[in-house]
């Protein structure tokens, strides 16, 4: 590939980025992004045989923006706020769970359309560009902290519960339902009570 067509590619994946936070996955149209590109809307062809090859493209964008902001908190890149302990490198695993999780539920909230867009069940079901691979760093690292927080589990059961759990917060938050159901002003207390449940209380 010339580097012409390696930045052609890039822009594509680049528009297809700021489509789906502007509007949403449903706005990720070959033609759409084509013509936000300023090319032909065929042209995303050449680069991208199929749809589910764009789309893939663009939600390992998402994986990399996350892994990235859960990456530098873990190296202790944040200063804690509110009363909060730091989650960075120093800090107890537990407490870099709770960075982990937090950011894990900000990041879905504050990126509706791309978070949708990297879990699409056909997206992850073809594994186009390795997407399901792309994941998995953000899972070990998930898995790595509950072994060390909780030894005397099974951590990728844990793991995965957690996840599913810090998922479906996002989710129901997401549409409104939790806030309805529980009287909630805030995620965090959804998020603190589903690392207790997992993990059992935090020592105090």
């Amino acid at each position: 590939m010339t580097e012409q067509e390696a930045g052609l590619r890039a822009r594509l994946v680049a528009v297809g980025v700021d489509l789906v936070t502007q509007e949403g996955a449903q706005a990720l149209s070959l033609r759409e992004i084509a013509r936000r590109a300023g090319v032909s809307h065929g042209a995303p062809r050449r680069y991208f045989p199929t749809h589910l090859e764009l789309l893939s493209a663009i939600a390992r964008e998402g994986f990399a923006e996350l892994g990235a902001e859960v990456a530098e908190e873990l190296r202790g890149g944040e200063e804690p706020t509110g009363g909060e302990e730091p989650g960075g490198v120093g800090a107890s695993p537990r407490a870099q769970l709770a960075a982990l999780a937090r950011i894990y539920v900000d990041f879905a909230l504050s990126h509706r359309g791309m978070y949708e867009l990297m879990f699409r069940h056909d997206l992850l079901e073809s594994n186009s560009l390795g997407l399901r691979e792309t994941s998995l760093p953000l899972f070990n690292s998930l898995v790595d902290l509950v072994s060390r927080a909780r030894p005397d589990v099974r951590a990728p059961d844990v793991a995965g519960a957690l996840w599913a759990n810090l998922h479906g917060i996002a989710q129901l938050w997401g549409w409104g339902s939790l806030q309805l159901a529980t009287g909630a002003d805030g995620v965090e207390p959804l998020v603190r009570a589903a690392l207790d449940a997992h993990l059992g209380p935090e020592a105090r």
